[in-house]
């Protein structure tokens, strides 16, 4: 039972341990006399003792009130003290919070923004939406605080948070391709067929990352470079069957398109996106809103 103790329990057994008198605990807590006398016994009750003897003409503590008196009025203050910081902490921290994202914000994110805004209500998140060429820019310039994506190899300067989206893998096809109508495909089927060639558009170990240069054959995957390398352009490409393109499962819910097919990849890891920032110059609310992930996400 004593894990259902609850704080404001603790500081009216301690204020009545000081005052020994019901009622000037109830006057010195703001709070009524029959409140001071349950708050009492549901103590009692979840610790299995006596702490308070009471009489028609005094109170005064038991052993174990004493004992306990003792131990949990110097814990009281410690807590107190940390929760008093933790506070002014929160009151003092102010100003928004600036998130770059490359698709819609996943759920567990939304989540983690909620429980920032509500533990320090002065400060407010703002979402930027970057483009696939822009990457990591946008974080180093300091134009964004903080950003969700994969983080490949080779970026020192960037210091990985928590995961905020896992998901599996993808091949969209156009609905009349070969392909269309298997339920799972790997990565020695895709090298029949030509890929997107991200090339200038992602770092080359992030598109070795999505897409190995290589079937478990060891055959080459033939990548197929875009013009213009939008959106567009590569729906339209898929959907005239001209390449097929391995993705995410949450790609069809921003970019839907009735040519288009998604088709299980089953030999791909699922494509882990992390909370990013600058190791360095990165200030107090970047730092409070990644403990905060790190609470809510894990």
């Amino acid at each position: 039972m004593w894990e259902a103790i609850e704080l404001r329990e603790i500081r009216v057994f301690l204020a009545l341990a000081e005052e020994l008198h019901f009622g000037r605990t109830a006057e010195r807590l703001g709070i009524t006399q029959s409140r001071v006398s349950q708050s009492l016994r549901e103590l009692e009750q979840k610790l299995g003792q006596r702490l308070v003897h009471r009489t028609s003409r005094r109170v005064e503590l038991t052993p174990a009130g004493e004992s306990f008196r003792s131990e949990a009025g110097a814990a009281y203050e410690r807590f107190a003290s940390v929760l008093e910081r933790t506070s002014k902490q929160a009151a003092a921290l102010e100003g928004p919070v600036r998130i770059g994202l490359i698709t819609a914000a996943p759920a567990p994110l939304i989540e983690a923004i909620k429980a920032f805004e509500a533990a320090y209500p002065r400060c407010t998140v703002e979402v930027m939406e970057l483009t696939m060429s822009s990457q990591f820019e946008p974080l180093r310039q300091g134009r964004v605080e903080l950003m969700a994506a994969r983080l490949p190899e080779g970026q020192p300067d960037l210091a990985r948070g928590p995961i905020v989206s896992r998901e599996d893998r993808v091949l969209a096809v156009a609905i009349d391709h070969p392909l269309a109508d298997r339920s799972e495909v790997t990565t020695e089927d895709i090298a029949d067929y030509e890929v997107t060639d991200t090339r200038g558009v992602l770092p080359p170990e992030l598109q070795r990352a999505f897409l190995p240069d290589k079937a478990p054959s060891g055959r080459p995957m033939k990548r197929r470079r875009l013009q213009h390398h939008d959106w567009s352009e590569l729906i339209t490409m898929i959907s005239r069957g001209k390449i097929v393109h391995p993705t995410v499962t949450s790609f069809p819910d921003h970019i839907d398109h009735p040519s288009i097919r998604y088709v299980p990849i089953t030999d791909l890891p699922k494509w882990e996106s992390v909370l990013l920032w600058r190791r360095k110059g990165s200030g107090p609310r970047v730092r409070a809103f990644a403990q905060i992930a790190k609470d809510v996400l894990g």
